[in-house]
């Protein structure tokens, strides 16, 4: 993962930590339920928005080098690696 992605990555993902520490705040605060599924809506965007990033970072890096590479074996690989990465992200 390239330097920027990770830094925006890990800014993200100490943002929902946050935000998990929130929800667990108003689980043991009873809070009203829908609040609660709100909230969990919220770090779940965001979740999904970290996993695009990494995805992109992949995508555009790893990938791309597989292809300007020429190795038809890595490239094959490759596909094959995101094919079924985004297989389990669609479950």
């Amino acid at each position: 993962m390239h330097n920027a992605t990770r830094q925006k990555v890990t800014q993200r993902l100490k943002r929902i930590e946050g935000q998990v520490g929130g929800v667990l705040r108003m689980v043991e605060e009873d809070r009203y339920c829908i609040d609660l599924l709100t909230q969990i809506s919220a770090v779940r965007a965001a979740l999904h928005k970290v996993e695009e990033e990494i995805l992109r970072d992949h995508l555009n890096h790893c990938v791309a080098n597989a292809f300007t590479s020429g190795d038809a074996t890595d490239q094959r690989q490759k596909v094959e690696e995101l094919v079924h990465t985004l297989a389990r992200m669609t479950r």
